[in-house]
């Protein structure tokens, strides 16, 4: 039996708990098969970790493969062949893996392009992260994403039909335009779109083939009918509410806020390349959406770490953009990492395969330099990469 030995690193095992030494990680046949103290490790070709820090490998909630930070992701989508298209998004994982992400969820992309990306990583043909897949995002006619990653349906029935047709595609998960956003043209962000009906036929339509749901949710109504129908995940939620944020945290709803999609397009402004109406209205909710993060951390929200990678000067790999913010809106860089490790993986229904250094689990494994939970910046050191017991990176 092929066995590896990880030793010599400090452990943050992603449960939340503080970093322990003096452990080793004992890897066969892509799991984690143990966790020993050093002086205890079973006989195996031990790679030696001295001065790092191990932890599990990074979860991103929200990624668009297809999309690649753009300043108009739009343009470029319509300009690339679909072809081309499909290669891109296989660099882009190959560049997610390669940052120490060993799992994505991505919430749209170009006619399934994405889908052959996941199948791709999973047959062993290409170097990626675990990939879940929503297809197409359910929205309304000329509704938030319409012209790039939805399938617009107006009633319950038309919506039924639209969730259906992504389960039969492959989706892994349902994603729902709940209202309006930054990067469509002609809509509010705080605006609901589609009705309470539509949410629950989508989400009940997703519970009978056993999938979960990811809503765009940035105003306040649209989240409501997104928490009365039984949603999994907000995104993004800009406008919550303190009532809001009891419900979720009641619920177990988790927020994966994506502080940094709006920043990065302020940052950026029309002398990017970005439009203006996008611009715009990233500076109309850069602050109420800090706000919101924060307020659903003290009310006990639990949140899980995305980025909404690929939409305006907003790419893939890294994570640390996002967390860093994650930081100053008043996470502790543990929590952090939790929010990026365990508490991403129970939000997408993955605990028991990855989101922990623990016996049982994938081998999902990122060594750094440096100490992360002192100072989440530490997370862009990689030394060694593990995805699924496969080194992606090994720079020790």
């Amino acid at each position: 039996m092929e066995r590896t030995i990880l030793a010599g690193a400090m452990l943050i095992d992603g449960s939340g708990a503080p970093p322990v030494a003096g452990r080793a990680v004992v890897v066969e046949q892509g799991r984690i098969a143990a966790v020993v103290a050093e002086r205890e490790a079973p006989s195996g070709a031990t790679l030696r970790l001295d001065g790092l820090t191990l932890l599990p490998g990074l979860i991103n909630c929200h990624v668009h493969l297809c999309l690649g930070g753009e300043a108009d992701p739009a343009v470029a989508l319509q300009k690339d062949p679909y072809a081309t298209t499909v290669i891109k998004a296989v660099l882009r994982a190959r560049q997610t893996v390669e940052a120490g992400v060993t799992t994505v969820r991505d919430l749209g992309g170009r006619d399934y392009a994405e889908l052959s990306v996941r199948d791709a990583v999973r047959a062993g043909l290409i170097a990626g992260p675990r990939v879940l897949c929503a297809g197409r995002g359910i929205c309304i006619t000329g509704g938030h994403g319409w012209h790039l990653i939805g399938r617009e349906s107006d009633g319950p029935d038309e919506v039924r039909k639209g969730v259906r047709e992504q389960i039969k595609a492959g989706a892994d998960v349902i994603k729902l335009f709940a209202t309006g956003g930054v990067i469509t043209p002609g809509v509010d962000p705080n605006a609901a779109q589609l009705t309470p009906d539509e949410v629950r036929a989508a989400i009940e339509e997703a519970r009978k083939a056993g999938r979960r749901t990811a809503a765009h949710a940035q105003g306040s109504d649209g989240i409501a009918n997104c928490l009365e129908g039984g949603i999994t995940t907000i995104e993004h939620g800009i406008f919550l509410t303190e009532a809001l944020c009891r419900r979720m945290a009641r619920d177990g709803v988790a927020l994966v806020p994506t502080l940094i999609a709006p920043v990065a397009i302020a940052a950026g402004g029309v002398a990017a390349g970005i439009p203006e109406f996008a611009v715009r209205k990233s500076e109309a909710v850069r602050e109420r959406h800090a706000e919101s993060f924060s307020m659903a951390l003290r009310l006990g929200v639990p949140i899980a770490a995305g980025t909404d990678a690929g939409t305006p000067l907003n790419g893939h790999g890294s994570m640390v953009p996002e967390l860093v913010l994650m930081v100053k809106g008043g996470l502790a860089p543990l929590a952090a990492i939790h929010a990026a490790t365990a508490a991403a993986a129970r939000a997408l229904g993955l605990e028991q395969e990855t989101g922990c250094v623990a016996p049982g689990l994938a081998a999902d494994l990122l060594a750094v330099a440096g100490d992360p939970a002192a100072g989440i910046e530490a997370l862009d050191e990689v030394r060694l990469v593990m995805a699924q017991g496969r080194v992606i990176v090994n720079r020790t």
